[in-house]
């Protein structure tokens, strides 16, 4: 059976699509970001929790503070792509379940009023998100870069609160000269799938 999605597509998610390094200096717009978002927020989550929450690096004195918190090998980068995004998780997304999740709003306090069972939800279904973010990036054709070589904690200090925890930087725009590494092998369906 092969997948209804046209090949073509198929290519600019997946098959063609790479973590770029470089980038023109094409801006990225709010209204593409806005477009990204539109169609990302529909991934799924635990309990629609959607605790991902995206800070856009846009002035020169934010990127100069990002950029000395990056690890020295995607500094470069960081500093030179059109638009950079901090992914993080909101660590208090149980406030937003009334609304979220409606049919059962009580899920609030019952499954999420400790804080660890938070941090944990959080992490795990913010990073599906992030997943959804890169792939949004993409489906607008444009490229993504995201790391996570940098100062986790500074970045936290410096852009978010104690309520956020910093997933990764994505570095996105379109592009540019020698964006590409090779490709890198994969695992096989063999290695990966088994059946019980």
């Amino acid at each position: 059976m092969s997948l209804v999605l046209d090949p073509a597509a198929q290519d600019l998610l997946f098959r063609e699509a790479r973590t770029a390094n470089t980038f023109t200096d094409e801006p990225v717009t709010e209204e593409q970001v806005q477009a990204i978002y539109d169609l990302v927020k529909y991934g799924p989550t635990a309990f629609n929790q959607s605790p991902l929450r995206i800070t856009l690096v846009r002035s020169p004195e934010a990127r100069e503070r990002l950029v000395g918190l990056m690890a020295e090998g995607n500094q470069a980068k960081t500093a030179a792509a059109p638009l950079v995004a901090i992914l993080s998780a909101d660590n208090e997304f149980h406030e937003e379940l009334p609304a979220l999740f409606p049919h059962f709003p009580q899920a609030k306090d019952v499954f999420f009023g400790e804080r660890p069972v938070r941090e944990s939800a959080a992490a795990m279904n913010a990073t599906l998100q992030a997943a959804y973010f890169i792939i949004g990036v993409r489906a607008a054709g444009l490229a993504a870069g995201p790391m996570t070589g940098l100062d986790f904690e500074g970045v936290r200090k410096e852009f978010l609160d104690d309520d956020h925890t910093p997933l990764m930087v994505v570095n996105i725009g379109k592009p540019g000269p020698d964006a590409w590494f090779p490709r890198s092998p994969r695992l096989t369906y063999e290695d990966v799938v088994t059946t019980v």
